[in-house]
């Protein structure tokens, strides 16, 4: 950030003053539970000498709320894999289920965005196709911040929501499906190649929100890969060129896997496994009615406060996510 050149490139500079603030939280909630231990070992010397009843009921609620907040910050102990540190692209397909779906779809959207704002990391909207009526069918955004990636990759799978349906007006119980992918953001040490002969590059015009400019002009970019046949679309710039640089980046991250498995590693390993979004293939469940009940079917955690996980309180599900991987591995 000190170099001269730094702001010659807005976007990137942008990006690593994010992900700047974001290392400077990290490293400051590890020197600020080292002092508040500190603190509390001359309270509880001085409870001792005193034999102080009233401070050693101080000493215990402080206790316990450093053992929660430790909890939280040792699972940075648990990413070791080559991608954890990166930042995050996260896509969010609706699954079987039709508006019901794209409405669970927008839920998941806000749940994530509401975790990323929670964690200070940054977000950014790469491509959204709206639903006819409600929701989405389909969205995807980055989220940068320091191992993004790492906490995100615990959602990659199928969502299923259990509920009483507001769009049925015999207030009928329905289940719905969602599929979470997460792909890490490569960097520059780990960039993947891609000539300009293996793409296919389509514009088009933007659709949905973002006024007069956006809906007006081919400003929307498509790129498909040749050789994999992977397709990826952005249009939430009004620079066409913008979207073809976001494009290539999301593209980019989706090659990966093709990477891993010519190191004999298996896609599930990058991205979770690519299940239809539909009966049997969840990794979670959000059960709304007749119980209220969230429960993660890989590592068997379960909350009972599922409108709390869905503003994004989803530390404990990743927390569990990690440690299970970790004793696997």
């Amino acid at each position: 950030m000190s170099k001269p050149d730094f702001w010659s490139d807005p976007d990137r500079a942008r990006s690593v003053g994010q992900r700047s603030e974001s290392l400077k939280k990290f490293i400051s909630d590890w020197e600020t539970i080292g002092h508040d231990v500190a603190d509390s070992l001359e309270l509880a010397k001085q409870s001792e000498a005193e034999n102080d009843e009233n401070l050693k009921s101080e000493i215990e609620q402080e206790l316990k709320r450093l053992t929660k907040t430790f909890s939280r910050l040792e699972t940075t102990v648990l990413f070791s894999e080559k991608y954890d540190a990166n930042d995050a692209i996260i896509a969010i397909h609706a699954g079987t289920g039709g508006v019901e779906a794209q409405d669970w779809a927008m839920m998941l959207q806000r749940m994530y965005l509401r975790y990323c704002q929670a964690k200070n990391f940054a977000t950014e909207i790469i491509d959204t196709n709206r639903g006819s009526e409600a929701g989405v069918k389909s969205v995807t955004f980055e989220v940068i911040g320091p191992y993004a990636y790492g906490n995100l990759k615990a959602e990659a799978g199928v969502h299923r929501l259990v509920r009483i349906s507001p769009f049925d007006a015999e207030k009928m119980r329905h289940t719905s499906f969602a599929l979470v992918e997460v792909f890490p953001v490569l960097t520059s040490s780990d960039e993947v190649k891609i000539n300009d002969d293996e793409i296919k590059i389509e514009t088009m015009r933007a659709s949905g929100h973002g006024g007069q400019g956006v809906n007006t002009t081919d400003s929307a970019v498509r790129i498909t890969h040749r050789p994999t046949g992977l397709t990826v679309k952005c249009q939430n710039e009004r620079s066409q060129q913008q979207n073809k640089k976001t494009a290539l980046k999301l593209l980019q991250s989706k090659l990966v896997k093709f990477q891993q498995a010519a190191a004999g590693k298996q896609l599930a390993e990058i991205r979770g496994d690519v299940l239809a979004a539909d009966w049997g293939n969840q990794i979670r469940s959000y059960v709304l009615q007749p119980y209220k009940l969230v429960k993660d079917h890989r590592t068997d955690f379960e909350s009972t406060d599922p409108l709390s996980v869905l503003d994004g309180n989803l530390d404990d599900f990743i927390q569990s996510y990690l440690r299970y991987i970790s004793k696997k591995g």
